[in-house]
């Protein structure tokens, strides 16, 4: 089996901005995977918050370039054992990981989603994020790109005078995101003004490990609240179900979909509210994110609608938010030249 990295520096359309960090270009490793002349494609982004980088993502596939070649694939979940094994941090693992469910999707000549015995004729519509900005460039950004949830990125001094103003403009869903900024005593005084202002739910608004502080919410908060920072491997879905109404999965920290599958169904099991979330990938990673789309209660997959230029083609999402799935197997990623 051939492994192919190449890194990607992504220019997204605005600056985008949470509490913590603020960033005009996303940088991405897109592996890809040839095997039988199929060749599957995978993503992974860095991330300052998790200290991942492009380079240190290449450095730690490539020192295992000589095992990937002499693999003996079979299904993605044996290959991710193998990933594992060899201690690659879950960012790395998951750009593999996706490659190889794309592969072994054109392998068979199947959609993921039929493989995994899903309908996608329903499936939850994706949130537009709204980074932190100006009230007035929030407001122009929701105009610019007319939706019907919006995911409202907040973490300042003035966030529930900025949900009033946005409010005004659109009688889009809410969902807040607070990235971890708010402390319970805020996110609980928060709450039922938000929930008049018609805000479906919260999203990390805790700093991740202050589980005493999520006890204290969730008997108090008027609105469901979505682990995210919190959530990052299998391990935690269950101390979620203590903390949290739901969690939001992200591919590339918990490790690709081999893993999220398995989240999903423990998710499941525990009465939990099942959402998953990107982090600004391209088409190639949105594409595997959309396979999943008929499991799922809630997703937040805008990342290649918030980039100036794309680098594949796969699953589209159109102006009416509807997701068109390719006719191509696997994710139906094809990376563009």
């Amino acid at each position: 089996m051939q492994v192919l990295l190449k890194k990607y520096s992504l220019p997204l359309k605005h600056t985008f901005s949470i509490s913590r960090e603020s960033h005009d270009v996303q940088d991405t490793l897109i592996a890809a995977l040839t095997l039988n002349g199929k060749t599957g494609y995978g993503e992974a982004t860095s991330n300052p918050y998790y200290k991942i980088t492009v380079d240190s993502m290449e450095k730690e596939i490539m020192g295992i370039e000589e095992e990937i070649t002499t693999f003996n694939f079979t299904t993605p979940e044996v290959f991710h054992q193998f990933l594992t094994s060899k201690g690659l941090s879950n960012f790395a693992v998951c750009a593999l990981d996706l490659a190889a469910h794309d592969l072994y999707g054109k392998l068979k000549e199947k959609p993921l989603y039929t493989l995994w015995g899903t309908d996608n004729s329903h499936y939850p519509i994706t949130n537009y994020t709204i980074g932190i900005a100006s009230i007035d460039v929030m407001r122009d950004k929701m105009q610019e790109m007319p939706w019907p949830i919006y995911k409202i990125k907040l973490g300042t001094p003035d966030d529930v005078a900025i949900v009033r103003e946005l409010r005004k403009h659109t009688n889009a869903v809410f969902r807040i995101d607070a990235n971890c900024a708010w402390t319970a005593q805020e996110t609980i005084f928060n709450a039922p003004i938000l929930k008049e202002l018609d805000v479906e739910f919260l999203e990390q608004p805790l700093k991740a490990n202050d589980w005493a502080g999520m006890e204290e919410v969730m008997h108090h908060s008027v609105l469901p609240v979505i682990a995210d920072e919190s959530c990052i491997v299998e391990s935690d879905v269950e101390k979620c179900a203590l903390h949290y109404t739901g969690i939001n999965i992200k591919l590339t920290k918990c490790g690709g979909l081999t893993p999220a599958l398995r989240m999903i169904k423990k998710a499941k099991q525990l009465g939990l509210k099942i959402m998953v979330g990107c982090m600004t990938e391209s088409t190639v990673g949105i594409s595997a994110i959309a396979q999943l789309l008929p499991q799922l209660d809630y997703v937040d997959m805008d990342g290649a609608l918030l980039l100036k230029k794309d680098i594949a083609t796969g699953v589209q999402i159109t102006n009416e938010a509807k997701v068109i799935f390719p006719k191509l197997a696997g994710s139906g990623i094809q990376l563009l030249e």
